[in-house]
């Protein structure tokens, strides 16, 4: 993918999108992108969400998402939408305007929720104004 075909945060179908790329298409995106397993294990941290949150990928990857890497989302705004859809069996895509408050001054940002049944990975998009 070159820069013009990358796609945006608002983007219908982003989920699918995000599932096709590589590590390193993800890393050309102009907003933060972390994908977590069921389990809430972070499998994948873009460089955009590095160099935003002043966290290395080995810091991130591996690590429980909502109790470790980003406590401020373990709330009903965040962590409960990805379970509540996942025991309803729906797909998830919510954006909310959220304040990030962990290991930094409050930052308003706009978040996009990703999940479908069927697809293994969930993901929080992070778009900073």
């Amino acid at each position: 993918m070159n820069d013009a075909s990358l796609p945006g945060f608002d983007q219908p179908d982003l989920l699918a999108s995000l599932e096709a790329m590589t590590d390193t298409e993800l890393d050309a995106l102009d907003f933060g992108v972390i994908g977590f397993r069921p389990d809430t294990v972070v499998c994948r941290y873009n460089a955009y969400e590095s160099r935003a949150a002043g966290l290395s990928p080995s810091r991130v990857l591996g690590l429980p998402l909502f109790s470790v890497v980003a406590q401020c989302m373990n709330n009903f705004l965040v962590a409960q939408r990805f379970d509540d859809a996942a025991e309803a069996g729906q797909s998830l895509d919510a954006s909310i305007d959220f304040v990030l408050t962990l290991r930094m001054r409050p930052t308003p940002v706009r978040l996009r929720l990703l999940a479908a049944p069927g697809v293994e990975r969930r993901y929080v998009l992070i778009l900073r104004r």
